[in-house]
């Protein structure tokens, strides 16, 4: 079984607050969409699991404010056994590519962007990547998250590719 480092849960971390939110390019959005961005400025609070060799508690912080033009701006940090991840980013609706982004970057060399789109009444949010450890392991990297009016919700999930072993969190955000 591989054993995962601080690294690993930083990542971990980092790609959960990341899917609890996430620099995008200009956008122009038509105002439902803008308004629907707008409605998750606020506190956040989390708590919830991260699976792996061991079940560890996560306690998770995000704060969303109004940008420029029409994106909304974000910055978490997450605690995990004596680790702490920190995130930015920037949500926006970009209307060359006619769908909502988020961008994140982070203190554990985790970025990326994530395809959002309108379910419901919220916003599904879903980001696959390919990574390394900090052992030059490959890793799947699986993120969604869930915005609702009145929750976000966030499920994250490292697989080393190599073994099989993952790494699983899930995190309900309430204000």
């Amino acid at each position: 079984m591989t054993t995962f480092g601080s690294l690993t849960r930083a990542a971990a971390l980092a790609g959960l607050l990341f899917s609890a939110i996430a620099g995008v390019t200009p956008a122009v959005a038509a105002p439902a969409d803008v308004a629907l961005l707008q409605s998750y400025i606020g506190e956040w609070r989390g708590r919830g699991v991260l699976y792996g060799a061991s079940e560890e508690t996560v306690v998770c912080r995000l704060t969303l404010t109004q940008g420029n033009q029409d994106k909304v701006n974000y910055n978490g940090r997450c605690a995990l056994a004596g680790t702490n991840l920190s995130v930015a980013g920037t949500l926006a609706y970009v209307e060359a590519n006619r769908r909502f982004e988020a961008a994140m970057t982070s203190n554990a060399t985790f970025t990326g962007i994530a395809v959002g789109q309108k379910r419901g009444s919220g916003l599904i949010f879903n980001l696959r990547e390919r990574d390394q450890d900090e052992e030059g392991k490959d890793l799947n990297i699986a993120a969604q998250i869930q915005l609702n009016p009145e929750d976000i919700h966030v499920t994250f999930e490292v697989v080393y590719v190599e073994s099989g072993d993952s790494l699983r969190a899930e995190v309900p955000f309430s204000r």
